[in-house]
């Protein structure tokens, strides 16, 4: 078997015996010793979960992580608890300032606010993980003092 065949297959059995994903959605493909990860899994953490497991392993040089989060239809909640969960976890978290909201809708998750620094902007996005139900993070946080982007 190939250098490449032996990462890839060392890649599928890490996402595989980690309790923590949901790996049977998931296809494993190689390009050099670069790892690409496709298909589903049932949240934004195990995304994350994910490419973590698939960067321990030896030789992987980098993971694209193209993984989509897909909830089974029977575990979509209302927007209103997942707005209230994602906002807890924002005022749960002290690296981000308290005027840092959450807005949800159809399980997609919108950022608002205002931040001194991208490490607090990064933070909040980064606290959405460990929200259930979360699809995606749509992150409209402005940093003060940044200035207008170009080519907006």
């Amino acid at each position: 078997m190939s250098a490449a065949g032996d990462i890839r297959g060392a890649v599928f059995q890490a996402l595989t015996s980690d309790p923590r994903i949901d790996a049977n959605d998931i296809e494993v493909d190689m390009e050099m010793n670069h790892v690409i990860l496709n298909g589903t899994v049932p949240s934004q953490e195990q995304v994350s979960e994910a490419t973590q497991a698939a960067s321990r392993v030896p030789g992987v040089g980098q993971v694209y992580n193209m993984l989509a989060v897909a909830l089974p239809s029977q575990d979509y909640g209302d927007d209103a608890a997942l707005a209230a969960d994602a906002n807890e976890a924002l005022g749960a978290n002290a690296a981000v300032p308290r005027g840092v909201k959450a807005s949800a809708r159809e399980g997609n998750i919108t950022l608002m606010g205002t931040v001194s620094t991208t490490a607090q902007r990064s933070a909040a996005e980064d606290t959405m993980a460990g929200v259930g139900g979360v699809l995606s993070v749509i992150n409209e946080i402005v940093i003060l003092g940044a200035g207008p982007s170009s080519g907006g």
